[in-house]
């Protein structure tokens, strides 16, 4: 073993004067290999991880890189620390191109690290500048990282509270589908309706609904457009209206000792530096969400709306449920009434353009004439016969009214024959495409009118949902109107799911009828919805909460 006692001995050298130092040239500094990307720490001091990104990004803010190979990065804590050379290299590459608006694709990691260069407030001068970029990211990377809009809808909040940004939010609900946390959307709500600028949206209003409207069929069938036109309009007209009548409009009396404040903390879950806006921002609101009167009034306005609305187009059934006070209803009747006109009228006003079915028919023939005579094979007779059977004036005559809209008409259908060569050679191509449709179409119809027939033969028997009498007295009148808007189909369903073989059944009776099992159960619990107020059905059998009402159904031979 080596002894170690042994003392060192240095060697001395002396230094003459006259010897000259070697001359050294100073290399590029392009030359030079890269330097630390870790930020000098001075001795003493120690920062935290979200601050050595916050300097590291100050360093780097204007720093640009050629066109390079994407490099794969995937970081749980994504910062410059965490990356090789070539994937910082690729990173700005990438930043450098996404400042020029070309939105390459990339990994969601390094999405992240910009993302959180923008929070703390690097990349941009002003703040709505960096807002536009948070937004930017947010609207060409949504689709294809869906993992980043839980994010991005929490974060754009924070950065419009801290900025002062508050125009923007709604924006901000806009991207999220219509989310706002519940005391933001208050907040909001408050600032537009008090400002007269009710731009209010029907995915806003939801959370101040007392039910689920998509629940309903009428929502589900083409409704929630329609709804989506004409409830920013009906909020604007009543809040109007109860301005003239009422000082607050549409919002409640609101008394400033309901106001509450809260502390929202900023940017959970980034790479944030608490140090630069603070650990969170405070703001007080009125809790409108929480307002029972408030909340019934805006449910009432819906309901009015959409039973307007569901009279004009002829939907079947109404909304139930307390109603709003006369005149507001007829103000709003009134005005639907007058905006729907207006729709129709511009509707009428539509230029609309016949064909001449004759000459369409004739035109047929033609070019069924000319694929006959350029095909090599023959035709099979069954299928001439089908074919032409097609063509005959009154296999055509059915879709006269179905004719669409067309830039050229079909008047004259008297030629001479000399010039009937000429019409079969242009019309060829488009007279062998619109027998495909038509044949297409005839299919369709004739399905669909068994199907209709099918449906009718249903809804023909008389079969009610009843009760025995011991039972029938007690029930509440919610279950009467049920069973009387059930249809024959629906009570059949409804005694499927009272018997033992439900599943084979249930599939038995939707064949019978047209229609799929799932489509048959979510028609009834429609009605339940619209009449008891809730699901009657779940998965595929009667909730059990209300398995007793139904102990007591009159079984029958359906």
């Amino acid at each position: 073993m080596r002894d170690h006692s042994e003392q060192l001995e240095f060697m001395e050298i002396e230094m003459s004067d006259e010897i000259e130092p070697a001359s050294v040239r100073i290399p590029d500094r392009s030359t030079l290999a890269p330097r630390s990307r870790e930020p000098r720490v001075l001795p003493g001091s120690v920062l935290s991880s979200e601050k050595r990104f916050v300097e590291e990004a100050r360093r780097l803010a204007e720093t640009t890189e050629e066109e390079t190979l994407p490099v794969p990065f995937m970081s749980y804590w994504p910062t410059y620390g965490v990356m090789n050379d070539a994937q910082l290299r690729w990173y700005l590459y990438w930043r450098t191109e996404v400042r020029q608006g070309n939105y390459l694709d990339v990994d969601l990691s390094y999405l992240f690290v910009h993302i959180y260069e923008l929070i703390n407030g690097i990349g941009w001068l002003y703040p709505e500048q960096g807002y536009e970029q948070l937004k930017q990211l947010w609207i060409h990377y949504r689709e294809h990282l869906p993992q980043l809009n839980p994010y991005m809808q929490e974060w754009m909040v924070d950065f419009v509270l801290v900025h002062e940004l508050q125009p923007r939010l709604q924006e901000v609900m806009q991207l999220a589908g219509g989310y706002l946390p519940a005391p933001v959307l208050d907040k909001e709500l408050q600032r537009m309706l008090q400002e007269n600028t009710p731009v209010l949206t029907l995915e806003m209003l939801q959370r101040y609904y007392d039910y689920d409207i998509s629940l309903n069929t009428f929502y589900r069938d083409g409704g929630k457009e329609v709804m989506e036109r004409f409830i920013p309009q009906v909020m604007a007209v009543a809040h109007a209206y109860l301005k003239r009548t009422r000082s607050h409009g549409l919002l409640p009396e609101m008394n400033p000792e309901a106001e509450l404040t809260i502390e929202r903390t900023l940017f959970r879950k980034a790479v944030y530096d608490e140090s630069i806006y603070g650990r969170s921002v405070s703001f007080t609101y009125f809790p409108l969400g929480e307002q029972k009167d408030f909340v019934q009034r805006l449910t009432r306005m819906y309901r009015c709306t959409e039973n307007k609305l569901r009279e004009l187009l002829g939907f079947r059934g109404r909304l139930r449920g307390k109603t709003l006070e006369p005149e507001l209803a007829r103000v709003i009747e009134r005005y639907i009434e007058k905006m729907y006109s207006l729709e129709q009228t511009d509707a009428e006003h539509a230029p609309v353009i016949q064909i001449d079915t004759a000459k369409l028919a004739s035109l047929q023939e033609d070019s069924e004439y000319v694929r006959r005579a350029l095909t090599i094979e023959e035709t099979a007779p069954s299928e001439y016969d089908a074919a032409s059977a097609a063509f005959e004036p009154e296999a055509i005559e059915p879709y006269r009214e179905q004719m669409v809209a067309a830039p050229w008409s079909m008047e004259q259908h008297d030629e001479p024959n000399q010039e009937q060569s000429k019409a079969i050679a242009a019309a060829s191509d488009e007279g062998a495409e619109m027998n495909e449709l038509l044949q297409a179409q005839a299919k369709d119809t004739a399905e669909s009118e068994v199907q209709l027939q099918r449906q009718d033969d249903i809804s023909s028997a008389k079969i009610e949902l009843q009760w025995h009498e011991s039972a029938e007295a007690s029930l509440q009148q919610e279950w009467h109107e049920f069973a009387e808007q059930l249809e024959p189909r629906h009570v059949k369903a409804i005694h499927v799911l009272l018997g033992d073989r439900v599943d084979a059944e249930l599939i038995c009776l939707a064949n019978e009828i047209g229609t799929m099992p799932a489509l048959l159960l979510d028609e009834i619990n429609d009605i339940a919805m619209e009449t008891i107020g809730d699901l009657l059905i779940d998965g595929d059998r009667i909730a059990p909460d209300y398995m007793d009402v139904f102990e007591h159904v009159k079984r029958c031979e359906l």
